[in-house]
């Protein structure tokens, strides 16, 4: 699985800027008051909470907006050294991906 990622993984991440390479940062991320409420609620009721995580969850989000990336190292097209790749599929290390998996998961 590690390997996995590794090819996934966005080099030169640290470069980007604010307001050029993309426009805003989406993380939904429940405050720790909402969480103990929404448990202590299921727990009066009696209810069965779940837990459930994508381990691939970023990857399945679709970017709208127009992103171009780097030929990675070791897989440089020698005709075309150059050449960018748009990006279609959310990567890890995108400022985009996260909010491109929470519009997946929602619709």
């Amino acid at each position: 699985m590690q390997e996995e990622l590794l090819q996934f993984k966005m080099k030169k991440g640290h470069t980007k800027e604010e307001g050029i390479d993309y426009e805003e940062v989406f993380p939904p991320v429940a405050r720790i008051e909402a969480m103990r409420l929404f448990l202590a609620y299921a727990s009066f009721m009696g209810f069965m909470v779940y837990q459930m995580d994508v381990k691939s969850a970023f990857l399945y989000g679709t970017i709208k907006k127009e992103v171009y990336v780097c030929q990675p190292s070791g897989f440089e097209d020698p005709d075309y050294p150059d050449k960018v790749y748009k990006v279609v599929k959310a990567l890890y290390g995108l400022h985009q991906a996260l909010r491109a998996w929470y519009e997946t998961l929602a619709n």
